[in-house]
Protein backbone atom coordinates (compact mmCIF):
# COMPACT_ATOMS: atom_id res chain seq x y z
CA UNK A 1 0.00 0.00 0.00
CA UNK A 2 1.50 3.29 -1.07
CA UNK A 3 -0.03 4.99 1.94
CA UNK A 4 2.60 3.44 4.17
CA UNK A 5 5.47 5.80 3.32
CA UNK A 6 3.35 8.89 3.87
CA UNK A 7 2.08 7.49 7.15
CA UNK A 8 5.61 6.72 8.31
CA UNK A 9 6.71 10.30 7.49
CA UNK A 10 3.86 11.72 9.55
CA UNK A 11 4.71 9.47 12.48
CA UNK A 12 8.29 10.79 12.42
CA UNK A 13 7.02 14.31 13.16
CA UNK A 14 6.41 15.47 16.75
CA UNK A 15 2.91 14.41 17.74
CA UNK A 16 0.53 16.49 19.77
CA UNK A 17 -2.95 15.71 21.16
CA UNK A 18 -4.72 18.10 18.77
CA UNK A 19 -3.22 16.43 15.71
CA UNK A 20 -4.13 13.01 17.07
CA UNK A 21 -7.72 14.01 17.76
CA UNK A 22 -7.93 15.22 14.21
CA UNK A 23 -6.68 11.92 12.82
CA UNK A 24 -9.23 10.18 14.99
CA UNK A 25 -12.02 12.10 13.28
CA UNK A 26 -10.62 11.21 9.87
CA UNK A 27 -10.39 7.56 10.89
CA UNK A 28 -14.01 7.58 11.99
CA UNK A 29 -15.17 9.07 8.72
CA UNK A 30 -13.23 6.55 6.66
CA UNK A 31 -13.95 3.46 8.73
CA UNK A 32 -17.75 3.56 8.79
CA UNK A 33 -18.97 0.87 6.41
CA UNK A 34 -21.64 -1.74 5.84
CA UNK A 35 -19.92 -4.31 8.05
CA UNK A 36 -18.04 -2.09 10.50
CA UNK A 37 -19.03 -1.46 14.11
CA UNK A 38 -15.87 0.44 15.13
CA UNK A 39 -15.64 -1.57 18.34
CA UNK A 40 -12.62 -3.55 19.49
CA UNK A 41 -14.15 -5.08 22.62
CA UNK A 42 -13.77 -8.78 21.88
CA UNK A 43 -15.47 -11.62 23.69
CA UNK A 44 -12.25 -13.59 23.89
CA UNK A 45 -11.15 -11.75 27.04
CA UNK A 46 -7.73 -10.37 27.91
CA UNK A 47 -6.17 -13.84 28.01
CA UNK A 48 -8.09 -15.31 25.07
CA UNK A 49 -6.78 -16.89 21.91
CA UNK A 50 -5.80 -14.75 18.95
CA UNK A 51 -5.83 -15.63 15.24
CA UNK A 52 -4.24 -13.88 12.25
CA UNK A 53 -4.84 -14.65 8.58
CA UNK A 54 -2.33 -13.39 6.02
CA UNK A 55 -3.56 -13.62 2.42
CA UNK A 56 -0.90 -13.68 -0.31
CA UNK A 57 -2.72 -12.40 -3.38
CA UNK A 58 -1.52 -13.43 -6.82
CA UNK A 59 -0.63 -17.10 -6.31
CA UNK A 60 2.71 -17.61 -4.57
CA UNK A 61 5.07 -20.20 -6.01
CA UNK A 62 5.12 -22.77 -3.20
CA UNK A 63 8.09 -24.62 -4.67
CA UNK A 64 10.02 -21.35 -4.81
CA UNK A 65 9.18 -20.38 -1.23
CA UNK A 66 9.63 -23.90 0.17
CA UNK A 67 11.78 -25.88 -2.29
CA UNK A 68 11.68 -29.67 -2.16
CA UNK A 69 15.46 -29.99 -2.36
CA UNK A 70 15.28 -33.63 -1.30
CA UNK A 71 12.97 -34.69 -4.11
CA UNK A 72 15.08 -36.49 -6.74
CA UNK A 73 13.18 -34.74 -9.55
CA UNK A 74 13.36 -31.22 -8.09
CA UNK A 75 16.44 -29.92 -9.91
CA UNK A 76 15.49 -31.37 -13.26
CA UNK A 77 11.87 -30.29 -13.05
CA UNK A 78 12.59 -26.73 -11.95
CA UNK A 79 15.65 -26.00 -14.09
CA UNK A 80 16.98 -22.46 -13.43
CA UNK A 81 14.32 -22.06 -10.71
CA UNK A 82 16.24 -24.61 -8.61
CA UNK A 83 19.20 -22.22 -8.33
CA UNK A 84 19.29 -19.77 -5.40
CA UNK A 85 21.61 -16.89 -4.58
CA UNK A 86 22.29 -18.54 -1.21
CA UNK A 87 21.72 -22.03 0.09
CA UNK A 88 18.08 -22.82 0.95
CA UNK A 89 17.37 -23.28 4.65
CA UNK A 90 16.90 -26.96 5.35
CA UNK A 91 14.01 -28.18 7.49
CA UNK A 92 13.97 -31.92 6.85
CA UNK A 93 15.23 -34.40 4.26
CA UNK A 94 12.77 -33.14 1.65
CA UNK A 95 11.67 -29.57 2.38
CA UNK A 96 13.70 -26.38 2.80
CA UNK A 97 12.83 -22.69 2.87
CA UNK A 98 13.94 -19.92 0.52
CA UNK A 99 17.04 -18.16 1.90
CA UNK A 100 15.01 -14.94 2.25
CA UNK A 101 12.77 -16.62 4.82
CA UNK A 102 15.34 -16.69 7.59
CA UNK A 103 13.04 -15.41 10.34
CA UNK A 104 10.38 -17.97 9.44
CA UNK A 105 13.03 -20.69 9.42
CA UNK A 106 14.10 -19.63 12.92
CA UNK A 107 10.47 -20.04 14.05
CA UNK A 108 10.41 -23.54 12.55
CA UNK A 109 13.63 -24.33 14.39
CA UNK A 110 12.08 -23.13 17.66
CA UNK A 111 9.03 -25.31 17.07
CA UNK A 112 6.79 -22.28 16.44
CA UNK A 113 6.00 -22.72 12.75
CA UNK A 114 4.82 -25.49 10.46
CA UNK A 115 5.23 -25.67 6.68
CA UNK A 116 2.20 -27.33 5.10
CA UNK A 117 3.18 -28.38 1.60
CA UNK A 118 1.23 -29.67 -1.40
CA UNK A 119 -1.80 -27.83 -0.02
CA UNK A 120 -4.58 -26.23 -2.03
CA UNK A 121 -8.25 -25.59 -2.67
CA UNK A 122 -10.96 -27.82 -4.06
CA UNK A 123 -11.10 -25.33 -6.95
CA UNK A 124 -8.53 -26.20 -9.67
CA UNK A 125 -9.24 -23.87 -12.62
CA UNK A 126 -6.41 -21.35 -12.03
CA UNK A 127 -8.36 -18.07 -12.21
CA UNK A 128 -7.15 -15.46 -9.69
CA UNK A 129 -10.60 -13.99 -9.14
CA UNK A 130 -12.41 -17.31 -8.78
CA UNK A 131 -9.69 -18.88 -6.63
CA UNK A 132 -9.53 -15.91 -4.27
CA UNK A 133 -13.31 -16.00 -3.91
CA UNK A 134 -13.14 -19.67 -2.94
CA UNK A 135 -10.17 -19.06 -0.62
CA UNK A 136 -12.08 -16.39 1.29
CA UNK A 137 -15.60 -17.81 1.15
CA UNK A 138 -14.63 -21.33 2.19
CA UNK A 139 -16.76 -22.90 -0.50
CA UNK A 140 -16.04 -25.38 -3.25
CA UNK A 141 -17.19 -23.44 -6.31
CA UNK A 142 -16.73 -19.72 -6.97
CA UNK A 143 -19.55 -17.45 -5.80
CA UNK A 144 -21.68 -20.15 -4.23
CA UNK A 145 -21.16 -18.37 -0.88
CA UNK A 146 -21.40 -14.62 -0.35
CA UNK A 147 -19.87 -14.50 3.15
CA UNK A 148 -16.48 -15.58 4.47
CA UNK A 149 -15.44 -18.61 6.50
CA UNK A 150 -13.74 -16.53 9.21
CA UNK A 151 -16.71 -14.17 9.48
CA UNK A 152 -19.03 -17.14 9.94
CA UNK A 153 -16.70 -18.73 12.49
CA UNK A 154 -16.49 -15.55 14.57
CA UNK A 155 -20.22 -14.85 14.30
CA UNK A 156 -20.96 -18.05 16.21
CA UNK A 157 -19.08 -16.74 19.27
CA UNK A 158 -19.72 -13.02 18.81
CA UNK A 159 -15.95 -12.36 18.76
CA UNK A 160 -14.56 -9.19 17.22
CA UNK A 161 -12.09 -8.90 14.37
CA UNK A 162 -10.14 -6.28 12.44
CA UNK A 163 -9.01 -6.01 8.84
CA UNK A 164 -5.84 -4.03 8.25
CA UNK A 165 -7.29 -2.55 5.09
CA UNK A 166 -9.64 0.17 3.89
CA UNK A 167 -12.55 -2.26 3.44
CA UNK A 168 -13.78 -5.48 5.01
CA UNK A 169 -12.47 -8.43 2.94
CA UNK A 170 -14.83 -11.22 1.93
CA UNK A 171 -13.26 -13.64 4.42
CA UNK A 172 -14.59 -11.55 7.35
CA UNK A 173 -18.07 -10.92 5.97
CA UNK A 174 -20.80 -12.69 7.88
CA UNK A 175 -19.80 -11.20 11.21
CA UNK A 176 -21.18 -7.83 12.24
CA UNK A 177 -18.35 -7.21 14.69
CA UNK A 178 -15.65 -6.11 12.24
CA UNK A 179 -13.36 -3.06 12.31
CA UNK A 180 -11.03 -1.78 9.62
CA UNK A 181 -7.84 0.23 9.96
CA UNK A 182 -5.46 1.53 7.30
CA UNK A 183 -2.84 4.29 7.22
CA UNK A 184 -4.41 7.63 6.30
CA UNK A 185 -3.18 9.66 3.34
CA UNK A 186 -5.29 12.66 4.30
CA UNK A 187 -3.73 15.81 5.78
CA UNK A 188 -4.14 16.14 9.51
CA UNK A 189 -7.36 17.97 10.40
CA UNK A 190 -7.28 20.80 12.87
CA UNK A 191 -8.39 20.52 16.48
CA UNK A 192 -11.16 23.00 15.64
CA UNK A 193 -12.52 20.67 12.95
CA UNK A 194 -12.53 17.75 15.39
CA UNK A 195 -14.43 19.86 17.92
CA UNK A 196 -16.98 20.86 15.26
CA UNK A 197 -17.52 17.22 14.26
CA UNK A 198 -17.98 16.30 17.91
CA UNK A 199 -20.65 18.99 18.33
CA UNK A 200 -22.37 17.95 15.10
CA UNK A 201 -22.51 14.28 16.19
CA UNK A 202 -23.54 15.07 19.77
CA UNK A 203 -27.26 14.86 19.00
CA UNK A 204 -26.93 11.40 17.42
CA UNK A 205 -26.01 8.72 19.95
CA UNK A 206 -24.84 6.19 17.35
CA UNK A 207 -22.59 8.63 15.49
CA UNK A 208 -21.22 10.10 18.71
CA UNK A 209 -20.38 6.64 20.02
CA UNK A 210 -18.77 5.65 16.71
CA UNK A 211 -16.64 8.79 16.67
CA UNK A 212 -15.56 8.24 20.25
CA UNK A 213 -14.58 4.62 19.59
CA UNK A 214 -12.64 5.58 16.47
CA UNK A 215 -10.75 8.29 18.37
CA UNK A 216 -9.87 5.87 21.14
CA UNK A 217 -8.73 3.27 18.60
CA UNK A 218 -6.44 5.79 16.94
CA UNK A 219 -5.12 7.24 20.19
CA UNK A 220 -4.34 3.77 21.57
CA UNK A 221 -2.45 2.88 18.39
CA UNK A 222 -0.57 6.20 18.36
CA UNK A 223 0.34 5.79 22.02
CA UNK A 224 1.76 2.33 21.42
CA UNK A 225 3.72 3.66 18.45
CA UNK A 226 5.26 6.41 20.60
CA UNK A 227 6.12 3.87 23.29
CA UNK A 228 8.05 1.66 20.88
CA UNK A 229 5.39 -0.96 20.18
CA UNK A 230 6.05 -3.41 17.34
CA UNK A 231 9.83 -3.72 17.38
CA UNK A 232 11.44 -4.09 13.97
CA UNK A 233 13.16 -7.35 13.11
CA UNK A 234 16.94 -7.06 12.95
CA UNK A 235 18.04 -6.33 9.41
CA UNK A 236 14.47 -6.02 8.12
CA UNK A 237 13.53 -3.67 5.31
CA UNK A 238 10.44 -1.79 6.48
CA UNK A 239 7.57 -1.64 4.01
CA UNK A 240 3.80 -1.55 3.87
CA UNK A 241 3.32 -5.13 5.07
CA UNK A 242 5.91 -4.66 7.79
CA UNK A 243 4.09 -1.58 9.12
CA UNK A 244 0.68 -3.27 8.99
CA UNK A 245 2.07 -6.31 10.81
CA UNK A 246 3.37 -4.07 13.58
CA UNK A 247 -0.01 -2.40 13.90
CA UNK A 248 -1.88 -5.72 13.86
CA UNK A 249 0.19 -6.89 16.83
CA UNK A 250 -0.55 -3.64 18.67
CA UNK A 251 -4.30 -4.16 18.26
CA UNK A 252 -4.21 -7.85 19.19
CA UNK A 253 -2.26 -7.44 22.44
CA UNK A 254 -4.77 -4.98 23.89
CA UNK A 255 -6.72 -6.59 26.77
CA UNK A 256 -10.01 -5.78 25.04
CA UNK A 257 -8.58 -6.18 21.55
CA UNK A 258 -9.97 -8.15 18.63
CA UNK A 259 -9.68 -11.91 18.57
CA UNK A 260 -8.78 -12.06 14.88
CA UNK A 261 -6.97 -9.91 12.33
CA UNK A 262 -6.65 -10.17 8.55
CA UNK A 263 -3.76 -8.76 6.52
CA UNK A 264 -2.75 -9.19 2.92
CA UNK A 265 0.25 -8.70 0.69
CA UNK A 266 0.08 -8.69 -3.12
CA UNK A 267 2.57 -9.12 -5.93
CA UNK A 268 2.83 -12.93 -6.10
CA UNK A 269 1.81 -13.33 -9.77
CA UNK A 270 5.38 -14.05 -10.89
CA UNK A 271 5.00 -14.77 -14.60
CA UNK A 272 8.40 -13.22 -15.35
CA UNK A 273 11.86 -12.66 -13.88
CA UNK A 274 11.32 -15.07 -11.00
CA UNK A 275 14.90 -16.36 -11.16
CA UNK A 276 16.34 -12.92 -10.39
CA UNK A 277 17.65 -12.84 -6.78
CA UNK A 278 16.21 -9.33 -6.56
CA UNK A 279 13.12 -10.14 -8.60
CA UNK A 280 9.46 -10.14 -7.54
CA UNK A 281 9.44 -13.50 -5.73
CA UNK A 282 12.67 -12.89 -3.82
CA UNK A 283 11.59 -9.39 -2.80
CA UNK A 284 8.11 -10.56 -1.86
CA UNK A 285 9.51 -13.27 0.38
CA UNK A 286 11.87 -10.76 1.98
CA UNK A 287 8.92 -8.47 2.79
CA UNK A 288 6.81 -11.37 4.04
CA UNK A 289 9.59 -12.60 6.32
CA UNK A 290 10.18 -9.14 7.80
CA UNK A 291 6.45 -8.64 8.40
CA UNK A 292 5.99 -12.01 10.09
CA UNK A 293 8.98 -11.27 12.32
CA UNK A 294 7.51 -7.87 13.24
CA UNK A 295 4.16 -9.50 14.02
CA UNK A 296 5.86 -12.07 16.26
CA UNK A 297 7.99 -9.42 17.98
CA UNK A 298 4.96 -7.28 18.82
CA UNK A 299 2.95 -10.23 20.07
CA UNK A 300 5.84 -11.50 22.20
CA UNK A 301 6.34 -8.04 23.72
CA UNK A 302 2.62 -7.83 24.49
CA UNK A 303 2.45 -11.32 25.98
CA UNK A 304 0.11 -12.71 23.32
CA UNK A 305 2.39 -14.81 21.09
CA UNK A 306 1.92 -18.01 23.07
CA UNK A 307 -1.84 -17.85 22.48
CA UNK A 308 -1.72 -16.78 18.84
CA UNK A 309 -1.90 -18.75 15.59
CA UNK A 310 -1.07 -17.16 12.22
CA UNK A 311 -2.05 -18.80 8.92
CA UNK A 312 -0.37 -17.62 5.70
CA UNK A 313 -2.19 -18.80 2.56
CA UNK A 314 -2.48 -18.02 -1.14
CA UNK A 315 -5.11 -18.83 -3.76
CA UNK A 316 -3.00 -21.36 -5.69
CA UNK A 317 0.55 -22.43 -6.42
CA UNK A 318 2.34 -22.19 -9.74
CA UNK A 319 3.67 -24.47 -12.45
CA UNK A 320 6.57 -26.76 -11.59
CA UNK A 321 8.52 -25.88 -14.75
CA UNK A 322 9.85 -22.48 -15.75
CA UNK A 323 8.08 -20.59 -18.55
CA UNK A 324 9.49 -18.65 -21.52
CA UNK A 325 9.84 -15.41 -19.55
CA UNK A 326 11.84 -17.05 -16.74
CA UNK A 327 8.86 -17.12 -14.41
CA UNK A 328 5.98 -19.48 -13.63
CA UNK A 329 2.34 -19.64 -14.63
CA UNK A 330 -0.81 -20.29 -12.63
CA UNK A 331 -0.89 -23.69 -10.95
CA UNK A 332 -2.76 -25.56 -8.22
CA UNK A 333 -0.89 -27.11 -5.27
CA UNK A 334 1.29 -24.82 -3.17
CA UNK A 335 2.40 -24.13 0.38
CA UNK A 336 0.86 -22.61 3.51
CA UNK A 337 2.58 -21.53 6.71
CA UNK A 338 1.10 -21.93 10.18
CA UNK A 339 2.98 -20.18 12.97
CA UNK A 340 2.56 -18.97 16.53
CA UNK A 341 3.34 -19.82 20.10
CA UNK A 342 0.51 -22.35 20.11
CA UNK A 343 1.79 -24.24 17.02
CA UNK A 344 3.70 -27.50 16.75
CA UNK A 345 6.55 -26.79 14.37
CA UNK A 346 7.93 -28.81 11.48
CA UNK A 347 6.67 -29.99 8.09
CA UNK A 348 3.19 -31.35 7.41
CA UNK A 349 2.83 -32.91 3.97
CA UNK A 350 1.76 -35.97 2.04
CA UNK A 351 4.43 -35.33 -0.54
CA UNK A 352 3.25 -36.33 -4.06
CA UNK A 353 6.57 -36.08 -5.91
CA UNK A 354 7.64 -33.91 -8.82
CA UNK A 355 8.07 -36.42 -11.62
CA UNK A 356 5.98 -35.52 -14.66
CA UNK A 357 3.62 -38.41 -14.02
CA UNK A 358 3.21 -37.33 -10.39
CA UNK A 359 2.11 -33.79 -11.22
CA UNK A 360 -1.45 -32.56 -11.56
CA UNK A 361 -2.29 -32.53 -15.27
CA UNK A 362 1.42 -33.07 -15.92
CA UNK A 363 2.31 -29.48 -14.93
CA UNK A 364 1.47 -28.57 -11.31
CA UNK A 365 2.38 -29.72 -7.83
CA UNK A 366 -0.45 -32.05 -6.91
CA UNK A 367 -2.71 -31.00 -4.03
CA UNK A 368 -2.70 -33.72 -1.38
CA UNK A 369 -3.95 -31.62 1.58
CA UNK A 370 -7.12 -29.53 1.39
CA UNK A 371 -6.56 -26.07 2.86
CA UNK A 372 -9.88 -26.47 4.67
CA UNK A 373 -8.30 -29.30 6.70
CA UNK A 374 -5.64 -26.85 7.92
CA UNK A 375 -8.20 -24.16 8.73
CA UNK A 376 -10.60 -26.57 10.42
CA UNK A 377 -7.78 -27.81 12.64
CA UNK A 378 -6.80 -24.28 13.68
CA UNK A 379 -10.36 -23.04 14.23
CA UNK A 380 -11.36 -26.15 16.16
CA UNK A 381 -8.26 -26.67 18.29
CA UNK A 382 -7.33 -23.03 18.82
CA UNK A 383 -10.52 -20.98 18.65
CA UNK A 384 -12.69 -23.87 19.91
CA UNK A 385 -15.23 -23.70 17.09
CA UNK A 386 -17.45 -26.78 17.34
CA UNK A 387 -16.79 -29.51 14.77
CA UNK A 388 -20.42 -29.57 13.64
CA UNK A 389 -20.31 -25.83 12.99
CA UNK A 390 -17.08 -26.24 11.04
CA UNK A 391 -18.62 -28.95 8.86
CA UNK A 392 -21.93 -27.25 8.11
CA UNK A 393 -21.64 -23.50 8.70
CA UNK A 394 -18.02 -22.41 8.42
CA UNK A 395 -17.09 -24.79 5.56
CA UNK A 396 -20.42 -26.09 4.25
CA UNK A 397 -20.29 -29.60 2.85
CA UNK A 398 -16.86 -30.38 4.30
CA UNK A 399 -17.87 -33.29 6.53
CA UNK A 400 -15.39 -35.59 4.78
CA UNK A 401 -12.49 -33.16 5.24
CA UNK A 402 -10.81 -34.14 8.49
CA UNK A 403 -9.07 -31.40 10.52
CA UNK A 404 -5.28 -31.32 10.38
CA UNK A 405 -3.97 -30.94 13.90
CA UNK A 406 -1.07 -28.46 14.11
CA UNK A 407 -1.81 -27.00 17.56
CA UNK A 408 -0.04 -28.06 20.73
CA UNK A 409 -2.18 -30.00 23.15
Amino acid sequence: MNASSAAEQRRSQPADPARRRLLGAAAAAGALGAWSTLSLAGNAGPGGSRFVLVILRGGMDGLGAAPAMGDPDFAGARGPLAQYAAAPLRIDSTISLHPNLGELHAMVERGEASVVHAVGLAYRERSHFDAQQVLESGGIRPYELSTGWLGRALAASGSKSIALDTAVPLVLRGSSAVDTWAPSVLPDPSADLVARVERMYAADAALAAALDRAKRLHLDAASMQDNGGGMAAKGARPGAFFALSQRAAEFLVQPAGPQAAVLEIGGWDTHANQVNPNGPLANGLRQLDAGLAALRSGLVAGGAWRRTVVVVATEFGRTVAINGTRGTDHGTGGVAFVLGGAVRGGVATDWPGLGRGQRYEGRDLKTTTDLRAVLKGVLGDHLKVASRSLDTDVFPGSEKIKPLSLIRA
